[in-house]
């Protein structure tokens, strides 16, 4: 299968509103799809899309591996790509991520299976996914409501953007409404200090959470195992994977849950790896989308997919988006379907030039 063609398509969508966490606000989100085509006619895309908040890499990087890895592909046969791409160290996690899709797109079109299939025989194309609210902002409430009529029983809210009394009274309000079996997802985007993350944790005794991420600003592992072993439920990691090694969270268990973005991981495959490890180590893992293209969200719901934990996962980003690269899969009742269609399912994308 070899590659005869491949070609960057630029994107920028904005969004609906803005998103905002204690690292910042996003007002849009812009990259570049790959494309591949092979001497058969088949088709792959990937999507990159670097977030700068991430600290991984800058557009510019990301771009200019796209373009020598772009220029490189053309003539080498699909498998030797993926090959290469194991070995690469001249690429940015967001760009590998990109390139690699396209390549697992391709490979799993060639074995005419959906991706999520490809990447393990115990793969589901049915993944529960929690509601993305947002902050705790005056309209939340009613935003809650709404998901919950949708299907949703595990809506996420970021945290540590207003006064904390502000919040903690807000999210016991918001859990009065809730059914016996839906619960909260908090994430902090390390807003706190480990005294700060204490008290606001304390608070959360009597409510229905299923999980907080991120509560430390400064993520230190002595620390985050002593938060813990403060509250029932999972503390998670997701930016701070980047100063706290996967072997320390892997052999020593800080928290109980690891968040796991393709895009900022280095694509599909090396999280699927941290999963799996993290899954002999004793360790929940959840994937999430950076607010991705509808390329993006279906490479991360596939992944999702082959793990097949039961989780809920950060899937349901779409909504965000003004418009689009292409349609994303369908969610129904707090279930994402992908379809049962070759590779990552998704045809006739339209790139918006920036």
């Amino acid at each position: 299968m070899r590659i005869t063609r491949a070609r960057l398509l630029p994107y920028r969508l904005p969004l609906r509103r803005p998103w905002r966490s204690a690292r910042g606000e996003l007002r849009e989100r812009s990259g570049w799809l790959i494309e591949l085509q092979t001497e058969s006619g088949l088709t792959g895309q990937g999507d990159c899309a670097p977030l700068p908040e991430a600290g991984t890499e800058t557009p510019a990087t990301a771009l200019a591996c796209l373009q020598r890895w772009g220029a490189r592909l053309p003539g080498l046969e699909a498998e030797a790509a993926l090959h290469h791409i194991e070995a690469a160290a001249d690429l940015t996690p967001a760009a590998r991520c990109g390139v690699e899709t396209a390549l697992l797109d391709l490979a799993a079109c060639a074995a005419h299976e959906p991706l999520a299939y490809w990447l393990s025989r115990d793969a589901t194309l049915a993944v529960p996914v929690n509601a993305v609210l947002g902050a705790l902002d005056t309209q939340v409430g009613q935003r809650a409501a709404a998901a919950l009529a949708q299907g949703f029983d595990i809506l996420k809210l970021k945290v540590g953007l207003y006064p904390m009394a502000q919040e903690l009274a807000q999210l016991h309000q918001l859990a009065t409404a809730l059914p016996h079996d839906a619960a909260l997802r908090l994430d902090a985007n390390g807003r706190w200090s480990e005294a700060e993350a204490r008290i606001f944790l304390a608070e959360l005794a009597t409510l229905p959470v299923e999980s907080v991420e991120e509560p430390l600003a400064v993520p230190n592992p002595d620390a985050l195992a002593r938060l813990q072993k403060l509250v029932p439920f999972p503390l998670a990691l997701d930016e701070s994977l980047r100063s706290i090694s996967t072997d320390t969270c892997l052999q020593h268990h800080p928290v109980h849950r690891l968040i796991l973005k393709p895009m900022v991981l280095g694509g599909p495959r090396l999280a699927l790896a941290l999963a799996r490890r993290a899954y002999t180590a004793g360790l929940e893992c959840v994937v999430t989308t950076t607010v991705d293209s509808a390329v993006g969200v279906r490479a991360a719901a596939h992944l999702a997919g082959a793990l097949n934990n039961g989780l809920a996962h950060g899937l349901a980003t779409s909504t965000w988006l003004q418009q689009d690269v292409g349609p994303p899969p369908g969610i129904e009742k707090g279930i994402l379907r992908l379809e049962d269609m070759p590779g990552l399912g998704l045809r006739g994308l339209a790139a918006h030039g920036i």
